[in-house]
């Protein structure tokens, strides 16, 4: 499990687990240090292949693959506590495809899903969206600067983006790739947050409603895609956050 998950501290007595899914390109160290305020929840996080301590592992090609990934991991510890998903970008879809998996095969699901800056995944939005993956790496860093949350001094240094820009493009060329249809009726029945930027491109997160059977909710935060890194809209994240997975508790027991 700690190959694929990242625990900077392990809390016992916690009243559930959040299982964080990065963003494109991302690795688990931003979302794993949540851990380490959060008091009452032990967070995990993600890690891909091509970084991190995995760097010398091919990326994965498809969401299969990291699905079938995941799910091994997780179903062992999935009985001991209540758990919930947050995922932001790529990860909002990564982990709606876990949910699904876990749901569909295995019975089980989160309490919570918590899914940031993303649209649905059968969405219009996203079908007709350019394929990124496939930009040249001039117009793909156009793109990334004007998406903001890296820092400049990245994007201008080539031995970073070296490393950088093959596992970006990687996971784009697998949620690109990634096909969902819309559900008939709700894979789910637990408690849903639509999470995003004021100024980032529309999401149309209401498409994301139909899922679950479960409490519907958006919440917008001041900022753009990367609204998340802002330290007052981290905070208002976790806070929001943490009601939930402790009001979560009560109705599992």
């Amino acid at each position: 499990m700690e190959t694929v998950l990242n625990c900077l501290k392990r809390r016992p007595d916690a009243v559930a687990r959040l299982i964080c899914f990065p963003w494109a390109g991302g690795g688990s160290a931003h979302l794993a240090r949540w851990g380490l305020v959060m008091d009452s929840v032990e967070v995990f996080a993600l890690k891909l292949p091509g970084r991190e301590t995995r760097f010398r592992e091919p990326f994965f090609q498809n969401m299969e693959q990291i699905v079938e990934e995941v799910v091994a991991a997780l179903l062992p510890m999935l009985d001991e506590k209540p758990f919930a998903l947050f995922g932001h970008s790529f990860g909002a879809l990564t982990s709606f495809a876990v949910a699904e998996r876990l749901k569909k095969q295995h019975n089980v699901e989160p309490v919570h899903i918590f899914l940031s800056g993303a649209p649905a995944p059968f969405s219009e939005i996203r079908l007709k969206s350019q394929r990124r993956s496939e930009l040249s790496d001039e117009d793909f860093l156009r793109w990334l600067s004007s998406m903001g949350g890296t820092p400049p001094e990245l994007l201008a240094n080539p031995e970073v983006l070296q490393f950088f820009l093959p596992a970006l493009k990687a996971d784009l060329h697998v949620v690109e790739n990634y096909r969902c249809a819309r559900p008939e009726r709700p894979l789910l029945h637990c408690s849903l947050s639509c999470l995003d930027g004021k100024d980032d491109l529309p999401h149309n997160l209401q498409e994301w409603r139909c899922i679950t059977s479960g409490e519907f909710t958006i919440r917008m935060f001041d900022g753009a895609h990367f609204y998340l890194k802002d330290p007052g809209n981290e905070k208002l994240l976790l806070d929001h956050m943490l009601k939930h997975l402790e009001a979560s508790q009560l109705d599992y027991l």
